[in-house]
């Protein structure tokens, strides 16, 4: 018997419920930490200056809004390529469908590619290995622990979340002097005060806004998701709030605790932060760093695979991408391509260029998501689980309102 079939033959296998409440919180957080605050601070301080925690802020308020509907969609649709699906019901249209699906599996991709390029910075702190060695070699890893099983995988990343969250609790507690001067320093911190800093700190909002992108990710494993009515909306909501209070206090630390033009250059900015005192805190924050980074790449490659497999079951995409392991219940097929193509982005573009991209995107999505929940609810088709009629249109006018800041920056 071959190891390896279809989903559309008879017989086939099928994705498994496994994943439970604790799960697929940690998932979540794993896969918003990863992406962000260990390879990102330092260009969030490059372009908000010392606003960094004002615009991790506002780009927190901005994916909370959104994830609110995302809690809302996933309770109504629980199905893999979630986005691809809660457009075509929202707009009725097969080809809306397949753009937001591709533009999904874009993001995952580009966003994966990102963190393999944030690997490579910290990894230079322990070895000096060629870039075309260095960052292949973490995506083959990230994407062999994907085809190895959606529990395995996840528990793995689990694990590893505990040691990122531990990593971040040692930077926060090592740089807790700098927060002494918090309370002369706060509106500075916090609060713009004429137009060049509002815009410093709105075109920082952006940059950190790629830290948060995560949430989204776990409704395309709802088909792996034990009792998900109950378990998507909460565990998405715990892993929003519990990131967006670690980054709160990291940015803190990290703009008090380091000069602006040494936390903006740094390749592995956690890493420098604690080495000025504490050199071997520096040593061991780069190597959660790693783990961290890892964690967030295997997320992004099991996002992207489920999306592309649940856009083939749907009929968006080449069948061949539906195609599912009989012996590990993953989505082989497209797994592998995802792979193939996150070492192209990653060797293509440089950290900062991907992190935006991956935004850009990102804010596009959201605002169609959020449309598409306010059209479904404006023409009665379904009762959303919570009451809050304007709430979509007020997530994309914030969606809308940050890419274009983006592009008038661009333009300026």
């Amino acid at each position: 018997m071959a190891v390896f079939v279809s989903s559309n033959q008879a017989k086939s296998p099928t994705l498994v419920r496994r994943i439970g409440l604790p799960l697929m919180t940690f998932y979540g957080i794993g896969t918003i930490l990863g992406a962000g605050i260990y390879a990102l601070i330092g260009k969030v301080a490059g372009s908000a200056g010392l606003l960094a925690p004002a615009a991790f802020l506002v780009a927190a308020i901005v994916a909370g809004v959104t994830a609110l509907s995302y809690c809302q969609l996933v309770i109504l649709f629980p199905k893999s390529a979630g986005e691809a699906y809660y457009a075509e019901q929202g707009f009725k249209s097969p080809w809306l469908s397949r753009v937001i699906g591709y533009l999904v599996i874009l993001t995952g991709i580009v966003s994966a590619a990102t963190l393999a390029n944030g690997f490579f910075g910290y990894l230079l702190s322990f070895v000096q290995v060629p870039r075309l060695v260095g960052i292949p070699l973490v995506i083959l890893i990230a994407g062999l622990i994907a085809l190895w099983g959606i529990a395995e995988s996840l528990w793995l990343a689990g694990a590893i979340t505990l040691i990122e969250i531990a990593g971040l609790l040692i930077v926060i507690l090592l740089g807790s002097d700098a927060l002494t001067q918090l309370p002369a320093q706060w509106p500075s911190l916090l609060l713009p005060v004429d137009a060049m800093e509002l815009t410093m700190l709105l075109s920082g909002a952006f940059v950190a806004f790629y830290a948060f992108i995560g949430f989204e990710d776990m409704v395309n494993v709802v088909e792996e998701v034990k009792e998900p009515s109950y378990t998507m909306p909460r565990a998405i909501i715990l892993a929003l709030v519990i990131s967006t209070l670690l980054y709160l206090l990291v940015a803190f630390v990290a703009v008090l605790g380091l000069p602006l033009d040494e936390l903006a250059a740094s390749g592995a900015p956690l890493k420098d932060l604690l080495a000025v005192k504490y050199p071997n805190a520096g040593q061991g924050i780069a190597l959660i760093s790693l783990f961290a980074i890892i964690n967030g790449l295997l997320t992004q490659v099991i996002m992207a695979s489920r999306v592309l497999y649940g856009m083939a079951n749907q009929g968006r995409a080449p069948i061949v991408f539906a195609s599912i392991s009989a012996l590990t219940h993953t989505p082989w097929m497209a797994t592998i391509a995802v792979i193939a193509l996150l070492v192209f982005f990653a060797l293509w573009l440089p950290l900062l260029i991907l992190a935006k991209l991956t935004s850009f995107v990102i804010l596009l999505i959201f605002t169609v998501i959020n449309l598409a929940l306010w059209r479904l609810s404006a023409r009665g088709e379904v009762q959303l689980p919570l009451r809050l009629p304007c709430w979509p249109r007020f997530g994309a006018v914030l969606c809308l309102g940050l890419l274009a800041v983006q592009l008038f920056s661009i333009i300026g």
